[in-house]
């Protein structure tokens, strides 16, 4: 807890009288898509421990960070930020950053390999908080979300076999006589 009694908790469905509402209601606030309860409980019956909270010394929620972990595509270890919110008035205090570094901490811990999210083009600070962290703009996605907004795709590669699996081939691999990397045979 720090001097203004902000603390973090991992949420856990024991506490979902308690933290629920209160999700629903900060994201809904934040984010310009509008999710059911079904996709909170989606996330949250399955990857509670990988969703995140900031109370304040109340236990009023400030932020939370809502994500899952599961094989890609039937590939990699794709852990996915599906939700990141932060009250205005609390905005630019490092809460949303500490949220998404625990969420990546646990996902690093159970071996991701990459981990990705979406967020509008018109989210600046958002983007800049995603780049700050290491992630990587990935593709923008045209008329992504419900409103009409695009989206960019960011990915975190924790694991350079997830970025190399992407490009076709595997950097690691080196020519004896030159001691390089090899390169695919088109390059």
């Amino acid at each position: 807890m720090d001097d203004d009694g902000l603390h973090y908790v991992q949420y856990h469905t024991s506490k979902e009288s308690k933290y629920l509402a209160a999700i629903r209601q900060l994201i809904s606030n934040d984010l310009s898509e509008p999710y059911s309860i079904y996709v909170y409980r989606y996330f949250l019956y399955q990857w509670g421990d990988l969703c995140f909270l900031a109370l304040d010394k109340e236990e009023s929620m400030l932020g939370v960070v809502i994500s899952k972990l599961e094989p890609h595509r039937g590939g990699p270890l794709r852990g996915y930020i599906a939700m990141l919110a932060v009250k205005k008035e609390h905005r630019g205090k490092g809460i949303a950053t500490k949220l998404v570094r625990m969420a990546i901490d646990v996902m690093i811990e159970r071996d991701a390999d990459e981990i990705a999210l979406e967020t509008e083009v018109t989210n600046t600070a958002a983007m800049k908080l995603y780049e700050r962290l290491g992630f990587l703009r990935s593709k923008r996605l045209h008329r992504y979300y419900l409103n009409g907004n695009s989206a960019f795709r960011f990915v975190l590669f924790v694991k350079e076999s997830a970025f190399t699996s992407r490009l076709g081939y595997d950097y690691t691999e080196q020519n004896e006589e030159t001691n390089q990397p090899e390169l695919p045979p088109s390059a």
